[in-house]
């Protein structure tokens, strides 16, 4: 009897970590949509990565680390396409990559899931809050995050084009994340 309870004892702090998830690329997403002459055009980063250990019951020790391939972005307008890795936008050359940590997790008065963290894009580190709908589904799961960021803060479009009238300021950003053990 006395090793039991010590076993289970044991196995107590493991059950206070959040379950790690592997994402499944071929069926996950990393979306934007800005504006352009007031026009809404949508764009996709076609690689990234994602460390995930999320259980919803869990949220103290809930981790996303995310990290993004700039040169990747592809906004299915060569022109644009071209123009995004150059040093008047992303400058990819210099920052090839954009990373996000969380920091906590938290729910929201209304009861929504909320993941602070801070994103690191074009050498601007910033505090960004993601909104989290995690569905589970059979033995994996899905994952839905957003949050709207304002690309000047990350000086994203200097120049003529850091005017506003002409390239919007925000830019909704959307993950979708297909989960698999």
């Amino acid at each position: 009897m006395r090793r039991m309870v010590l076993i289970a004892l044991m196995l107590l702090p493991l059950a206070a970590f959040a379950r790690e998830w592997k994402i499944d690329p071929a069926r996950s997403a990393l979306t934007f949509t800005g504006t352009y002459q007031d026009e809404k055009f949508e764009g996709r980063f076609k690689r990234f990565d994602a460390k995930i250990d999320y259980d919803p019951a869990d949220l103290a020790h809930a981790k996303f680390d995310v990290t993004i391939d700039i040169a990747s972005v592809d906004t299915a307008n060569t022109e644009r396409d071209q123009a995004l890795p150059g040093k008047d936008f992303f400058d990819t050359a210099q920052f090839p990559r954009a990373h996000f940590v969380s920091t906590r997790f938290r729910k929201s008065a209304d009861g929504q899931v909320l993941a602070d963290g801070t994103l690191s894009l074009r050498g601007v580190s910033k505090p960004v809050t993601l909104t989290v709908k995690f569905v589970p589904s059979g033995s994996g799961a899905t994952l839905d995050v957003d949050t709207t960021l304002k690309r000047l803060d990350f000086g994203i479009g200097s120049g003529d084009w850091a005017d506003t009238s002409m390239i919007g300021n925000d830019v909704a950003v959307h993950g979708h994340l297909v989960l698999l053990p």
